[in-house]
């Protein structure tokens, strides 16, 4: 099935993938694309819109990302949000200032409802979120303003013949009150979106398609336990069924239960799983390390080893599936958007196993998607809505060595302070929450005996897109109950903190 399409095309902006979202959010397919991308593609691909995204540059300083005046000629919708709009203003004719001062965070701003991307907007007064230095000082010809704040003569722009609209704040964030309707609006009323994109549809499309390319071929997937790599177990199982089979490498640095959970989620699937449990290998490899970034290669090393000696045994493959997604590539950066992590879902290709190809058939989702693909296809909720877990696991939440007493606490704590988020409703609240066993031991009283035991921190973030996250305020009363449980309930710790910091400066993980 053939679905329409909205091109983001890609100027540096931080919010890139947030816009790609919300569209998406809107039951509208979408791509994001360097601004780059040649104008014979753009033709051949007939997307019904086009978003320009914003971008740290001037549109005046030299090198500044820029485009072909010819993607106007298109007769293609276009939206314009912050660089993007200023571009269009500078390329139609328009003028682009510095002022003295930029205009940043939770702005008043004046919108004209006339415009159509402000149909339905409850009141002509509305609060945006801007980061600009430049902004618009003189409109191209024949554009109307259709927003100002107190600074910014044209917060809002549009051409209504051409269909050409630009915003100088972001209606992809949260703190733009309407934003997600502002776009909608361009969505269904400027592009004429017929909404045809839905996890039941690609579901169907993306089983056939996996169908089609392996044929009756063999394939191998590293089953980590995560949402991801269970979906694409979940979806080739659907496609290609017996020709699967799944290695589950289960390194004993899981939290509790979850090995056990990821095979029950499995039985009875048309899939062959072979779980592999290498805790003590793993556990001698990092004996006496505490450096964090040594466990990370060290788990990643071992890992793929472990994966190679089981494929060896299993003999020749075709196809080698893996759970990248969208968020995967696009972090991997375009031309003038940074590098913000490599991504590679086993820490490198085995160098052992032969195959023709590589399978991912989640490159074009997010995770919010991936967790709706994986509930379409049948997957256990307890499965889907899985905390986020790093690849090295519960070793980078044992501040210095790691031992299975160690992690064996960690995992018992662990498992109590989610329990207590669960039964207060807010586990899919708190994006992220997680305990973390430091190696800060302190003075305890319990029994009116004296103790000197280890300090757990709990860890609770709030985020739409985990490069920035914000600390959870998680009640305390819950928090409260999670501490005494653990306490009465745990040995060898005797004091819980909980981590106030957003991201950033911190990180969401402590190593």
């Amino acid at each position: 099935m053939s679905h329409q399409l909205i091109l983001v095309l890609d100027f540096g902006g931080q919010y890139n993938q947030l816009i790609a979202r919300r569209v998406r959010e809107c039951n509208v397919y979408c791509e994001v694309k360097p601004y780059d991308l040649p104008l014979e593609e753009i033709r051949r691909r007939k997307p019904i819109g086009i978003i320009f995204t914003g971008g740290p540059k001037s549109v005046y300083e030299p090198g500044a990302p820029d485009i072909s005046p010819e993607i106007f000629e298109l007769g293609i919708p276009i939206l314009g949000i912050c660089y993007g709009a200023q571009l269009i203003a500078h390329l139609q004719g328009g003028h682009v200032a510095s002022p003295d001062t930029r205009e940043y965070g939770h702005t008043l701003t004046q919108v004209d409802t006339a415009c159509a991307l402000f149909t339905g907007a409850p009141d002509p007064e509305l609060i945006t979120w801007m980061s600009h230095t430049d902004y618009i000082d003189i409109l191209p010809e024949g554009f109307v303003g259709a927003g100002h704040t107190s600074s910014t003569p044209f917060a809002a722009m549009y051409h209504k013949k051409k269909q050409i609209y630009g915003l100088q704040f972001h209606p992809e964030v949260e703190h733009t009150r309407y934003g997600r309707e502002m776009l909608r609006n361009f969505l269904y009323e400027v592009c004429g979106a017929a909404g045809d994109w839905t996890m039941q549809d690609y579901a169907q499309t993306s089983i056939a398609q996996v169908r089609r390319q392996i044929g009756d071929g063999k394939v191998l997937l590293a089953l980590s336990g995560g949402v991801d790599s269970s979906v694409v177990a979940a979806l080739l199982s659907k496609a290609v069924g017996s020709q699967l089979t799944c290695i589950f490498v289960d390194h004993g640095l899981m939290r509790k239960d979850e090995g056990d959970e990821v095979e029950a989620a499995f039985k009875g699937w048309d899939i062959r799983l072979i779980r592999v449990n290498a805790e003590e290998r793993f556990l001698a490899r990092l004996s006496g390390v505490d450096d964090p970034e040594t466990k990370r290669k060290i788990i990643g090393e071992e890992f793929i080893r472990v994966f190679e000696e089981e494929a060896k045994k299993i003999g020749s493959v075709d196809f080698l599936a893996q759970g990248t997604i969208y968020p995967d590539i696009i972090e991997s950066g375009t031309k003038d958007a940074a590098v913000i992590k490599s991504h590679h879902n086993v820490g490198g290709l085995p160098d052992h196993v032969d195959f023709k190809e590589i399978v991912e058939p989640l490159r074009q989702l997010f995770k919010d998607e991936v967790r709706a693909l994986g509930l379409e296809l049948g997957l256990p909720e307890y499965l889907v809505w899985r905390q986020p877990f790093p690849g090295p696991g519960l070793a980078i939440r044992v501040i210095g060595d790691v031992t299975k007493g160690k992690l064996d606490t960690l995992r018992d704590a662990d498992f109590i302070f989610r329990d207590e988020l669960a039964k207060a409703g807010l586990d899919r609240q708190v994006h992220q929450y997680f305990a973390v066993l430091t190696s800060m031991r302190s003075v305890g009283v319990m029994g009116d005996e004296r103790t000197y035991d280890f300090t757990l921190a709990l860890r609770g973030v709030t985020t739409t897109d985990f490069m920035t996250a914000d600390w959870a305020r998680i009640p305390y009363e819950v928090l409260e109950r999670s501490s005494n449980r653990i306490i009465n309930e745990v040995r060898g710790i005797n004091r819980i903190v909980y981590d106030i910091t957003s991201k950033p400066p911190a990180t969401i993980e402590w190593e």
